[in-house]
């Protein structure tokens, strides 16, 4: 896999393999998502559900106080992803 500029957070790589080949129920989430939560799906296959609709497999490699990082799948390929935690309307990880 070509290097990324700068590399990523901690020197983390991106997944080896592709996601799970199903797309899991979504967990109804009553309040934003907060730091705490999504840090237990670190280096995890994360599914993640958007406010704007979209919805994909994702890989978190870094989880800051506002925004998460890491790699998201585009169907053929992972790619370095951070996006803000107020964004994220539901996850599950697996």
């Amino acid at each position: 896999a070509p290097g990324l500029p700068g590399g990523t957070p901690g020197g983390a790589q991106m997944p080896t393999a592709p996601p799970p080949p199903f797309v899991p129920q979504m967990q109804a989430t009553p309040f934003a998502v907060d730091p705490g939560a999504i840090r237990g799906c670190l280096f995890r296959y994360t599914y993640v559900w958007l406010n704007n609709g979209e919805q994909f497999w994702f890989f978190p490699v870094f989880v800051g106080r506002t925004s998460v990082a890491g790699f998201r799948w585009f169907g053929f390929f992972w790619a370095y992803f951070g996006i803000d935690l107020n964004r994220i309307r539901s996850f599950t990880c697996f």
